[in-house]
């Protein structure tokens, strides 16, 4: 377990270091980037607007109805503004990310870990970290960035037309209370969030695919344990992102 981690971490590190590197030095594969940027959004573009809409109208609905029964219809505004900007959005996206396009990114390099393409290329004097993850990384660091925005104008909207049009809560006071408590910082952390786990996302997928054993069987089980391995760790590393960003910036009071 411990030898797991610290390869995992070594992974970080190169996939890192070997991306900034690769720009630096520019000899970075922008085909392979570009490549694994549209299948990224292809696979995960409309699953993440599907959920992000129900999320909404979710909150919406069970906000509203307790705000309309203690005569604060107002307050669903700002609970929208809070908690799908700052929470729904990154989540949403990186939950997406690593059971779509991770788990596509963890099944395509454990099969040329099978087929002996990683070694050959190591022979051949090749790095796979930045030759092969260090675009896909790249690609889900960007592509998590720009889904977050997407899902929380989704999530927005359905949270709109569900207080006007189903509680019947006035557009005016709703955007009033939503102008007031959403801070632009709410949306930078949101995209700092997703960012980091489209990160950890294309790691972690990328060292199971890496590491896959021989065989279908070996590709099977490293993608399914890349995509629940993955979510864990975004959940645990939501709630520390989120602690941290309460203390350099609280919620904003009036």
């Amino acid at each position: 377990m411990v030898g797991n981690f610290g390869a995992v971490v070594a992974m970080v590190l190169d996939s890192a270091v070997l991306t900034v590197s690769a720009l630096v030095r520019r000899r970075f594969p922008w085909r392979e980037f570009f490549e694994q940027a549209w299948m990224m959004v292809s696979v995960s573009l409309l699953p993440t607007i599907l959920i992000s809409v129900p999320f909404g109208t979710v909150i919406v609905l069970e906000v509203g109805g307790l705000a309309n029964q203690i005569g604060a219809p107002s307050l669903v505004g700002s609970v929208d503004a809070i908690f799908a900007v700052r929470e729904v959005a990154p989540v949403v996206t990186a939950l997406i990310l690593s059971g779509a396009a991770g788990s596509a990114i963890c099944a395509d390099l454990g099969a040329r870990t099978i087929r002996d393409e990683i070694a050959a290329m190591e022979v051949m004097g090749v790095d796979p970290v930045e030759r092969l993850v260090a675009p896909r990384l790249l690609a889900g660091i960007v592509v998590a960035c720009l889904l977050d925005g997407i899902v929380a104008l989704a999530g927005v909207l359905s949270a709109y037309a569900t207080a006007v049009y189903v509680l019947h809560t006035g557009g005016g006071s709703y955007l009033t209370a939503f102008s007031q408590f959403a801070q632009s910082a709410d949306f930078a952390e949101a995209t700092l969030k997703a960012g980091v786990f489209g990160f950890v996302a294309t790691v972690l997928a990328a060292y199971k695919g890496l590491t896959a054993k021989k065989g279908a069987i070996g590709v099977g089980a490293a993608v399914n344990e890349s995509v629940v391995i993955t979510g864990v760790a975004l959940f645990f590393l939501n709630l520390v992102l989120t602690e941290i960003f309460l203390v350099i910036v609280p919620v904003k009071v009036l």
